[in-house]
């Protein structure tokens, strides 16, 4: 569907379960389509127009326009991070799944209760 779409646009809540889980995340589990095939984001935030722009560029424009607030901070933190350590498009892996991990821990994604093994 979205592959051959001639505008792709995808819509979603910035947050989800009343704040614990952020829509917009550094890595998911499961990926239905790949960022090749999403022209736009919208979110009660705003909307990220991704057309012709590299990965890099993608990340600040949706952190911006499309993550719930409340988010924001530890959206730029981890994306700040991974810039260190180069590449296209930069993940530190047992960072990006920790909020997924927190969230099954302790019931939110907030880095704020982020639990140390």
């Amino acid at each position: 569907f979205a592959r051959n779409a001639r505008l792709a646009i995808f819509v979603t809540k910035s947050i989800a379960k009343g704040g614990n889980i952020s829509s917009i995340v550094p890595f998911v589990s499961h990926v239905d389509h790949t960022e090749h095939d999403v022209d736009v984001i919208v979110t009660e935030q705003g909307y990220a127009d991704l057309r012709g722009l590299a990965p890099r560029e993608r990340v600040e424009l949706i952190i911006e326009n499309c993550a719930h607030p409340m988010y924001r901070d530890q959206l730029r933190a981890y994306y700040e991070e991974a810039k260190t350590r180069g590449g296209q498009t930069p993940h530190i892996l047992e960072k990006a799944f920790s909020w997924h991990t927190n969230y099954a821990k302790n019931g939110t994604m907030l880095e704020a209760v982020v639990e140390t093994v």
